[in-house]
């Protein structure tokens, strides 16, 4: 996978492309556990769940679909004060969901693991982006600290932040003209 670190930052940049003006720390704080949420998988391990399995790591929680439902429940409960399925309510699920579904494609990009079910529940087949240029990173915080997790956190700085940060920098340029 990608590192937690870069699915959190993933989720702090595309606020920027949705439009909100200084969101609250409360809407970031839904887009960083919308990102990290899925990777709460890795503990089917514990149960003796393959990571090939329909649950295992990368399963049916990186799931395109998994994506639209985690954000419309997160914009459904967390967001009553917004008029449900008006416009800014579903720039709320745009956001949500692209801070569920990006990290899963940052994960497709990765050199390491088994690929992602992107269309699980309907096919459970494991798919790598044709690029991938992201080194795998470790599971386990133990295991993160170590050189891997600096190769890790450059190979990210170079491949999703310095991008990133370049684009929400240009499109805030463009924007506020």
């Amino acid at each position: 996978m990608a590192s937690l670190f870069t699915h959190a930052f993933s989720a702090l940049t595309f606020s920027r492309f949705f439009a909100f003006q200084n969101p609250p720390v409360r809407i970031w704080g839904l887009g960083i556990l919308c990102s990290v949420l899925p990777d709460l998988d890795v503990i089917t391990f514990a149960f003796g769940i393959s990571y090939g399995d329909f649950w295992g790591h990368r399963g049916f929680s990186h799931s395109i679909f998994f994506a639209l439902i985690l954000a419309f429940l997160v914009t459904l409960i967390c967001l009553k004060n917004v008029e449900r399925f008006g416009p800014k309510w579903f720039a709320f699920l745009g956001y949500f969901f692209t801070c569920t579904v990006s990290p899963r494609l940052f994960d497709a990009m990765t050199n390491g693991g088994l690929g992602v079910a992107f269309f699980a529940p309907f096919n459970n087949t494991r798919y790598f982006l044709p690029w991938q240029p992201i080194q795998v990173s470790p599971i386990g915080v133990a295991n993160f600290f170590s050189d891997w997790g600096l190769r890790v956190i450059i190979s990210e700085f170079l491949w999703i932040w310095l991008p990133a940060l370049i684009l929400a920098f240009l499109f805030g340029k463009l924007t506020s003209k």
